[in-house]
């Protein structure tokens, strides 16, 4: 199976910055997209980034020039860059990759466990 492990979740002061980390391990042989998506209390989750094997990316409005996605594919890790943290950003965070567990078929979606992150004075 596929184990998505996030880190860099944290409290932060609005105006601050975190950068969160998720590494994929176990039955990888190739990742294709990744993305962040976040769940805040009462509501639905929602796409933050994405970013395809190619390095095209996409971002929600909502942090289009505050936030940078990135991904290292030597280290299966997707890397989501936070700046100009708000209030509303806080949530908790999903890591999500699809994955080709075998040199043939389509790949399967996974997702992490999530790590909090709180913007609060």
């Amino acid at each position: 199976q596929v184990r998505l492990v996030e880190s860099g979740g944290d409290l932060v002061q609005p105006g601050g910055s975190l950068r969160l980390s998720c590494t994929a391990s176990g039955t990888v042989f190739r990742i294709m997209g990744m993305g962040w998506y976040r769940r805040a209390p009462g509501n639905q989750r929602e796409m933050v980034a994405t970013v395809t094997r190619d390095g095209t990316t996409q971002y929600a409005d909502a942090v289009k020039g505050r936030f940078t996605i990135s991904r290292d594919i030597t280290k299966d890790t997707v890397y989501l860059r936070m700046d100009s943290l708000r209030p509303e950003d806080t949530a908790g965070y999903y890591c999500n990759a699809q994955v080709q567990t075998r040199s043939w078929g389509s790949p399967f979606d996974f997702w992490g466990q999530g790590t909090q992150v709180t913007v609060s004075s």
